[in-house]
């Protein structure tokens, strides 16, 4: 009789520690969820901040070099004997491209920052799914809600997504 009450008053204990702890693991993944979405927006807004910055100082160069060049040719060549000449001696201003390369590198790695971000709002979301679905955690479980999020995407993938055709194809 001892020996069954020991058994039963170590399943007790047993199923008051996997309740605890089943329960405190749906806690720290909701938790996880809720900043995980704050790091999304953050990171979003990061993104289009350096890349408006970045767009802007390369729009600002390319108008101020439009607005330039031409004064710089006409005020070599004017009164020039040979301008064909001299255009083919003297170096003329490049135009340079390495702030749009700055700001194509700054897109891609921005945008892949965003879609890691979103990535892991997905991982958490399915850890706490299977978590709740899996026996024996799902029987002591209380908070069962799902964690509402909606990917950020655009238009064109919400459609694609909606009526699982995909015919777009890029040119170049």
């Amino acid at each position: 009789m001892l020996i069954i009450f020991i058994i039963i008053i170590a399943l007790a204990i047993l199923m008051v520690a996997m309740y605890f702890s089943f329960n405190n693991r749906e806690v720290a993944l909701r938790k996880e969820a809720e900043a995980q979405e704050g790091k999304i927006t953050s990171v979003h807004d990061t993104m289009w901040k350096i890349i408006k910055e970045k767009a802007g100082v390369a729009e600002k160069y390319r108008e101020t070099f439009e607005k330039i060049y031409p004064e710089l040719i006409s005020g070599r060549y004017r009164d020039a004997g040979s301008a064909t000449m001299k255009w083919i001696q003297e170096s003329n201003p490049d135009f340079d491209t390495s702030l749009y390369n700055s700001l194509m590198q700054s897109i891609e790695v921005q945008r892949v920052s965003f879609s890691n971000a979103q990535q892991r709002m997905l991982d958490i979301i399915r850890e706490r799914e299977t978590l709740i679905n899996s026996m024996p955690q799902g029987w002591f479980i209380r908070n069962k809600q799902p964690i509402d999020y909606v990917v950020i995407a655009s238009d064109a993938t919400n459609e694609v997504m909606r009526t699982r055709v995909d015919n777009e194809t890029l040119t170049l």
